[in-house]
């Protein structure tokens, strides 16, 4: 789920950059620090959205820069258990489909794919059901559901840094969206 958070930090302000507008120091400092952290209450920290409050400087004896208190807005991404996902197939391996839900990309299990057996085609790089041959490959669109989140602290795009999603599509309403639609086309049939 995405949101905007207010919070409250201080700032250190370096002497180099005493010479700068001071909003636009704060904010370039905030950028650098904030955007793309993962923190496991939070999220993903995407954006450094603006500065409400940029209080008074204050120096601290053997340092020469200046530090404010200040009041900032961001906006952050965290998956939420049980939240229904649209997303993107990325990648396929033996084990499952990556699938990218924005900042963040999810695994649905082979076990989580369908109810069919599901096999791996390494040649055609996609996963696929043994009886209804249906397949899944990069870049299908698919709707599936966060059932387990595990968030870690680091830095987003560094190797597990976001920590671990895991999406299924074994529920009425998800999967591939063509699987959807074919779905939801046999049951008007039926009742027709």
């Amino acid at each position: 789920m995405y949101r905007i958070l207010t919070v409250r930090d201080t700032v250190r302000v370096p002497p180099g950059r005493f010479g700068e507008p001071l909003d636009e120091v704060v904010v370039d400092i905030l950028r650098k620090t904030y955007e793309g952290i993962t923190d496991k209450d939070i999220g993903v920290v995407l954006a450094i959205t603006g500065v409400k409050e940029i209080g008074t400087g204050k120096i601290v004896m053997g340092d020469g820069a200046s530090y404010h208190d200040v009041t900032l807005e961001a906006l952050t991404y965290r998956p939420e258990l049980h939240e229904v996902i649209l997303g993107e197939v990325v990648e396929i391996v033996e084990f499952g489909a990556f699938v990218r839900l924005g900042p963040i990309d999810g695994l649905i299990h082979v076990s989580q794919v369908t109810d069919d057996f599901v096999g791996y085609d390494k040649k055609k790089g996609s996963l696929y059901g043994k009886e209804t041959k249906r397949a899944l490959k990069e870049g299908d669109k698919v709707r599936a559901r966060i059932v387990t989140v595990s968030m870690r602290r680091g830095v987003a795009g560094a190797a597990g840094a976001a920590g671990k999603i895991g999406l299924t599509m074994r529920q009425p309403g998800l999967g591939k969206l063509e699987w959807i639609e074919e779905a939801r086309k046999a049951a008007k049939e039926a009742k027709a």
